[in-house]
């Protein structure tokens, strides 16, 4: 922790309070009168930890101070309970101190109202509700907050909360820590202040996850002293380099940091590693002047050591959205890795402190800030699983940098594709693209992009719906919306469709009868046989109605029949004697499909085929079909079994008891090996892969898992 706020967790009198306070910023006689308010206002108030209450309020405007030396926000910290906790009104405050203090601290008390309607109780025990209620808080924290510096105070006196969160019962330090790791620390890392979202970050986790950051702590305390001394040695080597070199060592500043304990966790998740793996617990960090000895050090670095390129950032020419500018680079010296960073003394007061290092005003400039760009953080989805990925997109992934042909500057997650890309620009680009050309050269839109690419996106006039594209892109923005996409396609498919049905049952009397007669809900035509057949007795009913006696004879003659070919119904008022699956798309047992009529054949597609969209607008006649209740679905995969006597037996039985038939057993046994393989073919009246997948896991590890037969085979 950083040795700053050490020291804040360890004050707890008004005296030291306020000697803080002046260690951090000089008291004008506006802060000193503030002061002396906040005591008496808050006179006989007790925090749970046992200390006077205006000691909080006196530390919060000290965290704030060592952030922002600007007297209003300092003036806001002091004040920020006052409204809420005391007495003493809005207007007061206004009209004591002025209408800028006081409309922040209007800001921080609606803040303090939203919570509490929009959060559960503490005692609340469902994780996914903490986690939900604390994404909507969020969103209406953002959405209701219109001057930046009040998210400034707000994450100091959280800060503080954190701080002193020990006092509290368990449950509370949960949730409040939960809330803290959810709300705040995003808000702390897109406004670029770097030092608090790493402190919230770690005290968060240490109540959230205790066992693994104590393991982590442990592991720091046990190493660090070996660990530092390797690096002193390292510095050291730095630093007679770069003084060979012509650079002043009492211009530049060298010194080793260890990597946060949450940082660590994340990187051990995110990469499967053990604790041991990780590479770059430490790092040195190099400041200097000006920005091109950025690019100097780093020369004189890559040419005295082995650089990783795969691991190099410039993120001084490419800056984060966050204004964050450093060069990273990670070297090999005396067989070992070492990560360096670069930056200017500019760079590192923005990197630690963001918007709050450089928080000035014109003269008569409105004081407060459009929060436009803090809209990122609003998520539109209260699924807490897309939360945490989306968390994970926008957050913690290691990211790439490319380039538009006109050389602006886009961030994506490593492992995006061409399609992320287009989203990004606009997500009409993303609807409408159907082409890219990276580096000059036509790719497909599903190429992963690499740093420094260089993507240009054909468009469309019209939209392009990719819906079996889902689990081919990167990023969970670019899912939900072809998600949204494809759902809203799904819905016009069904009303065409729906109406398709209809008029090829009467198209021996009229072409297209759906436009002389209103159907209701043509959308659940397709979807239910019972329906389907309802509606065509009511439209054979306005016929005689609008035609006469001798209709009804031509028209009743004409009876929907069942047509059952292997694993495909059809009803039809045609004869069919064929079902054949077109090779665009490959639809598989349970897939939502359509059928078209080929004369006496039908001719199936997906549902959200491109082909069959087409010929769904040009009012092709169409069939209603579904696929057999009583269809055997064949699997095939690979398990791994323990090298124990009967485990196969077991695997057996176990599947024996969900009516799965066995097709093949080939089972492969390794020598000296603890475990062996098993490759088994089955059938099973199910589906739903997924589900399938489940049965079996309960008992086995599977290695392989994929449908044997594609519909379109048969």
């Amino acid at each position: 922790m950083d040795p700053f706020i050490k020291r804040i967790q360890q004050i707890n009198s008004v005296e030291d309070a306020i000697k803080e306070l002046e260690s951090e910023t000089k008291l004008s006689s506006k802060l000193k009168e503030i002061i002396d308010f906040v005591i008496t206002a808050h006179e006989n108030q007790y925090r749970k930890s046992g200390e006077p209450y205006c000691v909080h309020p006196i530390l919060v405007a000290s965290i704030t101070a060592h952030f922002s030396k600007d007297e209003a926000i300092i003036a806001t910290a002091l004040l920020h309970d006052v409204v809420e906790d005391t007495n003493y009104s809005l207007e007061y405050v206004q009209q004591r101190w002025g209408y800028d203090i006081a409309h922040m601290v209007d800001g921080l008390t609606k803040i303090v109202e939203i919570r509490e309607h929009e959060f559960v109780p503490s005692n609340n025990t469902n994780d996914a509700k903490l986690i939900s209620s604390a994404l909507t808080f969020r969103k209406m924290l953002i959405a209701s907050i219109d001057d930046v510096r009040v998210l400034v105070v707000k994450l100091c006196d959280r800060l503080h909360n954190m701080l002193t969160l020990s006092a509290l019962p368990p449950n509370k330090q949960r949730r409040i820590a939960e809330e803290t790791l959810v709300v705040y620390v995003p808000i702390a890392n897109r406004l670029g202040i770097s030092t608090l979202k790493n402190a919230l970050e770690d005290l968060a986790f240490f109540y959230i996850y205790p066992q693994e950051y104590k393991k982590i702590d442990k592991f720091l305390k046990d190493n660090e002293h070996a660990m530092q001394l390797t690096f002193n040695n390292f510095i050291s080597t730095t630093k007679s380099l770069l003084e060979k070199n012509g650079f002043d060592l009492e211009k530049i500043k060298i010194y080793s940091r260890i990597k946060h304990h949450y940082s660590i966790y994340l990187k051990m998740q995110r990469k499967g590693i053990s604790l041991d793996e990780v590479l770059d617990l430490f790092a040195i960090r190099v400041l200097v002047e000006e920005d091109i000895d950025c690019y100097k050090v780093l020369g004189f670095i890559h040419l005295e050591y082995k650089p990783l390129i795969s691991r190099f950032k410039d993120y001084v020419a490419t800056p984060k959205e966050n204004g964050y500018q450093t060069i990273h680079t990670t070297v090999f010296y005396n067989s070992k890795i070492y990560e360096i960073q670069i930056r200017s003394f500019e760079m590192n007061k923005v990197a630690e402190y963001g918007i709050a290092a450089h928080w000035k005003y014109k003269t008569g400039e409105k004081s407060t800030t459009n929060l436009n760009w803090l809209k990122s953080l609003e998520f539109s989805n209260e699924n807490v699983e897309e939360f945490y990925q989306e968390t994970k997109d926008h957050l913690y992934t290691e990211e790439i940098i490319v380039y538009s042909p006109k050389g602006e500057i886009f961030n994506l997650p490593v492992g995006s594709t061409a399609l992320d890309f287009a989203y990004l620009v606009h997500t009409d680009v993303g609807k409408r693209a159907k082409a890219c050309y990276i580096n000059k050269i036509k790719k497909p839109l599903l190429t992963e992009l690499k740093s420094t690419d260089i993507v240009n996106i054909e468009v469309s006039d019209k939209e392009i719906a990719r819906c079996s594209w889902i689990e081919m892109v990167k990023t969970s923005r670019v899912k939900k919306q072809i998600r949204l996409t494809c759902s809203h396609r799904q819905k016009e498919i069904d009303e065409l469709y729906g109406k398709n049905i209809i008029n090829t049952v009467f198209s021996r009397y009229d072409e297209d009868i759906t436009s002389k007669f209103e159907v209701e809900s043509p959308y659940k035509i397709p979807q239910i046989l019972d329906y389907f057949k309802h509606t065509k007795l009511q439209v054979e009913k306005k016929i005689v109605a609008h035609r006469g006696l001798m209709t009804r004879f031509k028209i009743l003659t004409s009876k929907i029949k069942e047509f059952k070919f292997d694993n495909m119904l059809i009803y039809s008022n045609f004869s069919i004697n064929s079902v054949s699956f077109d090779h665009c798309c490959h639809p598989k047992f349970g897939d939502d499909i359509v059928a078209f009529r080929d004369g006496s054949n039908a001719v199936i597609h997906h549902k959200l085929c491109d082909k069959a969209y087409n010929k769904i607008l040009s009012k092709n006649q169409m069939l209603f079909c579904k696929w057999t209740k009583d269809t055997v679905y064949q699997y095939k995969m690979l398990v791994s079994l323990p090298n124990t006597k009967g485990e196969l037996a077991r695997l057996l039985t176990h599947m024996s008891q969900y009516e799965i038939y066995i097709l093949s057993v080939d089972f492969g046994r390794q020598k000296h090996s603890y475990r062996q393989y098993c490759d088994i073919e089955f059938e099973i009246n199910k589906s739903n892969i997924d589900e399938v997948r489940k049965i079996i896991e309960k008992k086995v590890k599977v290695i392989e898992f994929f449908s044997k037969k594609d519909a379109y085979k048969n």
